[in-house]
């Protein structure tokens, strides 16, 4: 375990099968720790990291959370597997349900984006008692145009871009080329500045020791996805019954406008069944919004006092 003055300690542990897996763990901050609220663990999408989360980690620490982040393995600073089928949903459930465990959580509001929202969803069916309530950005029980996505499924339609470009290494020169390639790959991101995408850039590329960049995880994470069945996909999990655990909880669903992953019609399906759900859409955004736009910063911290009126 390591200090860090930007706000988190670095922590690591093991995975039930010995996979070192690490997370960030920012504290409440100073004098507005606030020990009854409960802990907010945010989860990555497919093929993200802990650091996507950091901008809207310090937000709520600076209202009192603590804040855990991981990154799955196979990503980021997490150990790689041997094996392909050891990077099934069903490890990265179980993994977060040992992260759980290891870090004190008993009582948390999960924030998931996109195969983060899945797995904040599973977490609902299998840990009900430690849920408090959650946020799902950009991720629903079906997927536009495909039968999976970061969900699960096959290669076709958005789910296999996404499967055919997180499947594979794709070196970069430099870091201009690095986001070059991110802003053509997805240009309906809501960053309006070099500096924010420069930030992306660096929470996907990884410098290598042959002076290249390279991106932040192993290209296998994408094969329990794109060969689906029993190993993989979605695991066999039935996703619109794990959506609907989450209806004692206070929920909030995020959508870019346009999404090729959660559509219009599935979101709205999605916010008329649960009966505690807030919704927000953001115009012009694409899969996935990075959840530090001043609208959602406000929508989560609604969300945050429902959880907490819901106690009360």
């Amino acid at each position: 375990m390591t200090g860090d003055p930007a706000g988190y300690r670095e922590r690591f542990f093991s995975a039930g099968d010995g996979v070192p897996l690490y997370f960030r763990d920012y504290a409440a901050a100073g004098t507005h720790a606030l020990p009854d609220l409960p802990a907010v663990l945010c989860l990555p999408g497919l093929a993200r990291n802990s650091k996507d989360f950091d901008g809207l980690a310090r937000h709520l620490a600076a209202r009192g959370y603590r804040i855990i982040v991981p990154d799955y393995r196979g990503r980021g600073r997490s150990g790689r597997c041997s094996d392909w089928r050891d990077y099934a949903p069903a490890r990265i459930v179980e993994d977060i349900r040992h992260l759980l465990d290891v870090a004190g959580l008993h009582r948390i509001v999960a924030i998931g984006t996109s195969l983060g929202g899945a797995v904040a969803m599973a977490l609902g069916a299998m840990v009900p008692s430690r849920l408090a309530g959650a946020v799902l950005n950009d991720i629903g029980p079906d997927v536009a145009g495909d039968s999976g996505g970061d969900s699960g499924g096959d290669s076709g339609g958005e789910s296999g871009a996404i499967l055919r470009y997180v499947g594979r290494d794709n070196p970069m020169s430099d870091w201009e080329s690095a986001i070059a390639w991110l802003q053509g790959l997805m240009p309906d991101l809501s960053f309006t500045n070099v500096a924010q995408w420069r930030e992306f850039a660096e929470a996907t590329f990884v410098p290598g020791t042959d002076g290249r960049l390279h991106l932040d995880w192993d290209p296998a994470i994408a094969l329990p996805f794109a060969k689906g069945g029993d190993s993989g996909g979605t695991g066999g999990y039935d996703l619109w019954a794990l959506y609907r655990s989450l209806k004692p909880f206070p929920l909030l669903v995020v959508r870019g406008g346009v999404s090729r992953i959660l559509s219009e019609p599935t979101f709205r399906r999605m916010t008329g069944e649960h009966p505690l759900c807030l919704s927000l859409t953001l115009s012009g955004v694409g899969h996935a919004p990075a959840l530090t736009e001043p609208p959602c910063l406000e929508a989560i911290d609604a969300l945050l006092s429902a959880v907490r009126t819901q106690r009360e």
